[in-house]
């Protein structure tokens, strides 16, 4: 070994010190250890295999699914003086060469290969004629086949532990339950590794779960509300839907920008360079985007549709907010979305076994939904984390929703269903309920049954609330052929029979703008000039060098250098994330910018 992990730390990263568990994690493997690593997005996992992989002898190998991301990662390595690379099917036959010849030298420091890649014999062989110092397989719960994020080519990493016995292997992710992590370790052959389990907790992130009404109306009053200005990711399930959302966003006045698996792959590539590198992006995505991501500043999440488990929902929310500043996770579903989610698992081809179990995930999802206490104690409980009190920061704890005895409304809502030969969905079954004069009412005489009519009181929306939750707890299925018509289930017979109540929440108004926790800059008025001089200065710096403005310094370090303003090398190195060669690259550069504020007071 070279240098210690903590010279390495401070000297090449710029940090002070290790966050737990990240120094245990690193002992681990310079020690020659395997490990399993589950912590939060933003949590430092990057430097739970970077930095080992600089104190042991070789060059550390990471296997990512990011080819998109890979030369952004590599570009930010060689920014901190860290002789990194890559391989995948984006280079020419020159390029890969020349990256070979460099592993096997062992000039590396830090090569990321894609999955595909790393299967390939000839991969495989040039490994084996080259210094390893250890092999990291990022974002690990691919590997899971009943994952959300399943990627078929993770299957083959078990042969890293058959053909190189003695090198260390970490695999890292943000996500998994206990069937996920027990799958990682059984495909990855990790009996033996050291599980480090970090809190899944993200206190900087609100969640917040609203029932649809008017969407576009809603997406609409939170950007222009809470988010003006800010960087954010917005999912939809369809890629027709990606596409419309971010047609009319930008007809809106928004910076948003499409992606999806069926664009081009050099429009895909644009709209997340820009992303990544401008100010003021919406990406519209669907879970194609996001994966890896390490935009520090994006300021909110949007759902427009059910994510399928919290698993997807965790992930997907967690890219907000890893600067650790206030972020919201906004989730908009409604009735429509239940139903179709519940038709394309009921309708899917896998077995049984794999219907149950997509199921399951589901039903947490909605149970998430639906709760009426902290969101936040419910998410964490998911991934077995426990949280003693509310948080204090999710909508239900803002603001807690109101509960009413629903027993007869849901009586109401079975018979109709069942009077009606349970063949139509909610829409057919809430007319009947409120007597509604219509040609399909007509055709089937369903203005003859003992239901039609009697719930009349109700309106459109609070049935549909009714039927959305009935569904989500599973007292109605939905018929996954033809229109989704709702069946009754065993577990509404007592509730039918009067044997039972049921409580169900009562859709009310958003949350005040008022009553949300905004983001704070934390730079005073009086700061704010400088605090822009110093973000210009990172953003020319960041076009010269060709890599993202957080690549040069994250917009902590820049909050530091307002609040300490330093004048020379010696107080810049004192500043959280300056390292050496950023010192020696970017430091003369604002010290001088400093200088002229501190001339000017």
């Amino acid at each position: 070994m070279s240098d210690t992990p903590l010279h390495i730390l401070q000297h090449t990263f710029g940090y002070d010190n290790f966050r737990a568990p990240q120094d245990r994690i690193i002992d681990c493997l310079c020690e020659g250890g395997d490990a399993l690593v589950i912590m939060p997005t933003g949590g430092g996992k990057s430097l739970c295999y970077q930095i080992p992989a600089l104190a042991r002898d070789g060059v550390g190998v990471v296997i990512s699914p990011l080819i998109a991301l890979m030369q952004d990662q590599v570009s930010a390595l060689r920014e901190l003086g860290v002789n990194a690379g890559f391989l995948n099917s984006t280079q020419d036959w020159e390029t890969v060469r020349e990256t070979e010849n460099a592993i096997r030298r062992g000039e590396l420091d830090l090569v990321y290969i894609a999955p595909e890649r790393l299967k390939q014999d000839r991969t495989l062989e040039l490994l084996q004629q080259s210094p390893i110092a250890l092999f990291a397989i990022d974002e690990a719960h691919c590997v899971a086949q009943w994952g959300h994020d399943f990627r078929s080519d993770y299957l083959k990493l078990n042969i890293l532990h058959e053909m190189f016995p003695t090198v260390p292997r970490v695999a890292l992710t943000a996500t998994a339950d206990e069937r996920t992590r027990a799958e990682i370790i059984e495909r990855l052959n990790l009996h033996t590794a050291e599980q480090f389990l970090s809190g899944f907790d993200r206190p900087n992130i609100q969640y917040r779960i609203q029932q649809k009404n008017k969407p576009r109306n809603q997406l609409l009053h939170f950007l222009r509300n809470e988010q003006q200005g800010n960087v954010g990711v917005i999912y939809c399930l369809s890629r027709k839907k990606v596409e419309d959302t971010a047609e009319w966003l930008a007809q809106q006045g928004f910076n948003a920008l499409p992606y999806h698996a069926g664009l081009s792959a050099s429009l895909r590539e644009k709209n997340q360079t820009r992303f990544l590198r401008e100010d003021n992006i919406i990406i519209v995505a669907t879970i194609a985007f996001g994966m890896g991501i390490d935009k520090p500043d994006v300021r909110f999440v949007v759902h427009l549709d059910l994510p399928k488990s919290i698993e997807a929902y965790y992930q997907e929310t967690g890219r907000a907010g890893r600067d650790g500043d206030a972020s919201t996770a906004l989730l908009l579903y409604g009735l429509e979305d239940i139903v179709k989610l519940r038709q394309m698992m009921e309708g899917s081809d896998g077995n049984e076994q794999f219907k149950r179990h997509e199921q399951q995930r589901l039903n947490a999802m909605l149970g998430l939904c639906e709760i009426t206490t902290c969101r936040r104690q419910v998410l964490l409980r998911y991934f077995g984390d426990d949280l003693p009190e509310p948080c204090g920061n999710c909508d239900n704890c803002i603001d807690a929703p109101d509960t009413w005895n629903a027993s007869e409304a849901v009586q109401m809502a079975l018979s109709a269903v069942y009077r009606s030969d349970q063949r139509f969905g909610a829409g057919q079954i809430i007319d009947i309920l409120r007597g509604a004069d219509t040609e399909k009412i007509r055709q089937f005489s369903h203005n003859q049954l003992s239901t039609y009519g009697i719930g009349s009181k109700l309106s459109v929306n609070e049935w549909r609330s009714i039927f959305r939750q009935l569904i989500a707890r599973g007292l109605l299925g939905v018929d996954h052929e033809g229109y989704g018509a709702l069946k009754l289930t065993e577990a509404c017979r007592p509730i039918l029979r009067g044997e039972d109540t049921i409580q169900l929440r009562r859709d009310t108004a958003p949350l005040k703008t008022a009553s949300i926790r905004k983001k704070v800059l934390d730079v005073a008025e009086e700061d704010m000039g400088l605090w822009n001089a110093l973000r210009q200065c990172r953003k020319e710096l960041a076009e010269e060098h060709g890599v993202p403005p957080y690549v040069i310094f994250h917009d902590a370090t820049l909050k530091e250098m307002v609040e300490k303003r330093p004048l020379n090398d010696h107080e810049l190195l004192c500043v959280s994330g300056i390292g050496d060669r950023k010192l020696e690259q970017f430091g003369e550069a604002f010290i001088e910018v400093i200088h002229e504020f501190e001339y000017q007071q």
